[in-house]
């Protein structure tokens, strides 16, 4: 896109900016061209179901999705697809397996049982794990199984490509690899042995072009996590008989599959990695471009980590917080948000327990929200554009509302629910002081309702100490000992300020605090410490207006008159 002075034009968010260039190089590439006529912009990614896939690889499927997303919004004919790599070897027992497992070590997932009933398999059980939460994260993807595709025979072409230019690929991989690497030995072919139905410790050692056959062994000591049974046979390399070996597969699938854009966590983008050299053989043995951030020539850049406290989470070390868990921290609809908002280029390092990053998560989100509804101005157009395109990819379930959802601020909604008790019981609280109407739809309601709910579970388990509070029934002792009788002398004087009037705004609840600190002579500062001692026992607490309204203003005053007993 260019603009009037003919000048290269950008987009406001990195997903816009993505589809124009993949556009663009459709557009003088004539193998893209013709993938693209054919088969439309082709968004991929990939994963490999070997026990609870964490919200790192969440990262990639929200990029993928939010590229196709503005790839569609531009008139492109574009689909996300998200393969299961479900013939991969299980190659380490995760901390969730009972021991009895450990027989299936060389197996691919697919055909090892589930851990859970009601499952197809291994592969089944955790991929869906994720997927099942994919309409709540406002993922839209085509579900494949990469064993299904070799069955099928979708690979057959490559496969044979690829056996008949072994030399070049064993060649490819010394090039990158480390002097003695099995991929400068090997044939780029994994059989399934017909005995044992072992894959990880098959041994491909010869090639027969014209009976179109692989010779094999499985081996006994090929790996150290698998013992093989010893079979040697032959097999042909079609319809689902074995795998290509990871680096293999992934380059062939680009033109097995058409892909256009496929990028990946920047583990895989290592030079002399697993992308180096699915570049080279895509390029040098299949001849097909890359997807994007690729090249023939340039590997690109790929997505950052997303770690929780700084640790980067893995799917085979059982470690982190997994993608279907996320949403126990906050709602699919607000990390989708921070995904999309969050450049891929940078870190993401978001840990709920214990901070306040879901509290400024929240706070950035309804900023945007606001802006997007035309309810916060912004002098910089382009922040108010970037935030509006935002909000829109963010957005999850049907069209937007064309008028904005109740904000309830989050520190509000955690402060409501420790003095209401629940979630519905606050909804209540809210109609009496004046953020909700006694009518509320029901779009607004479940939006409320949900924000309230997830609330009250971070204050319950995973908020600071600093947001957290009970509110006392009458003063406690050690909270009287230490109130001045000036101190006293201004609560009391407040809460018969407070009984005059059945209710007082926020604004006017503000104007008695000050006359009672006036009329008594105590500091401003004296004044809050000394009510948020009285109430909660605490030296700090919500907003001392907001609080007196959560409680109730009649309840507040018969709190403060206990000073008197």
């Amino acid at each position: 896109m260019t603009d009037k002075r003919g000048k290269e034009k950008k987009d406001i968010h990195w997903a816009d900016n993505i589809a124009e260039t993949v556009r663009s190089r459709a557009q003088v590439d004539p193998i893209l061209k013709k993938t693209v006529k054919e088969r439309g912009y082709i968004v991929y990614d990939e994963k490999t179901p070997s026990g609870k896939i964490h919200i790192g690889a969440g990262r990639g499927w929200v990029i993928h999705d939010c590229i196709a997303k503005a790839m569609r919004d531009k008139g492109m004919k574009a689909k996300f697809i998200l393969s299961s790599d479900d013939t991969d070897p299980f190659d380490k027992m995760n901390k969730d397996l009972p021991p009895g497992y450990k027989k299936y070590l060389g197996m691919p997932f697919r055909n090892i049982p589930s851990p859970v009933k009601g499952y197809e398999s291994f592969a089944d059980y955790y991929f869906s794990e994720c997927v099942e939460k994919f309409e709540e994260f406002g993922i839209e993807a085509e579900i494949q199984s990469t064993g299904k595709a070799y069955d099928k025979g979708l690979f057959n072409r490559t496969i044979k490509i690829a056996l008949d230019n072994a030399d070049k690929i064993q060649e490819i991989y010394g090039r990158f690899s480390r002097k003695g690497s099995v991929g400068t030995k090997r044939l780029p072919f994994n059989p399934i042995c017909e005995k044992c139905g072992k894959i990880g410790t098959t041994y491909a050692y010869a090639w027969d072009p014209v009976r179109e056959v692989v010779k094999y062994r499985c081996e006994a000591n090929l790996v150290d996590w698998a013992k093989g049974c010893g079979y040697e046979g032959e097999v042909s390399p079609y319809d689902g008989r074995g795998k290509f070996p990871w680096k293999v597969e992934w380059a062939a699938k680009w033109p097995t599959i058409g892909v256009s854009v496929e990028t990946a966590g920047k583990d895989h983008f290592t030079y002399g990695g697993s992308r180096s050299v699915a570049i080279a053989i895509s390029d040098e043995v299949f001849d097909y471009p890359p997807p994007y951030p690729s090249t023939r020539k340039d590997i690109g850049k790929a997505y950052e980590f997303f770690t929780i406290g700084g640790k980067k989470m893995s799917t085979s070390k059982g470690r982190g917080v997994s993608f279907a868990g996320m949403t126990d921290y906050a709602p699919a609809s607000l990390l989708r948000y921070l995904l999309v908002k969050t450049r891929p280029h940078a870190v993401i390092d978001f840990d709920p327990v214990g901070t306040n990053k879901v509290v400024l998560l929240y706070e950035a989100y309804d900023r945007t929200e606001r802006i997007f509804y035309n309810k916060e101005h912004v002098s910089n157009e382009k922040e108010a554009q970037h935030e509006k395109r935002v909000y829109e990819l963010s957005h999850v379930g049907g069209p937007v509302r064309k008028t904005q959802p109740i904000q309830i601020p989050f520190t509000y909604a955690a402060a409501l629910v420790q003095i209401a008790g629940d979630a519905d019981a606050a909804m209540g609280a809210l109609v009496r002081t004046g953020h909700v109407g006694k009518s509320v739809s029901a779009a607004d309601r479940k939006y409320i309702i949900e924000r309230l709910a997830y609330a009250g579970k971070w204050v319950e388990e995973f908020a600071p100490d600093d947001y957290k509070f009970i509110v006392n029934k009458s003063v406690l002792k050690e909270s009287r000992v230490k109130l001045s009788d000036v101190e006293v002398s201004a609560l009391l004087m407040f809460k018969e300020k407070l009984l005059k009037r059945r209710e007082y705004t926020e604004e006017e609840c503000m104007e008695i605090i000050k006359g009672a600190v006036g009329e008594s002579g105590v500091l401003p500062r004296m004044f809050y410490r000394a009510a948020y001692l009285a109430l909660l026992n605490k030296e700090h607490g919500p907003k001392l207006t907001s609080l007196i309204k959560m409680i109730g203003q009649k309840e507040t005053a018969l709190i403060l008159g206990t000073l008197e007993k």
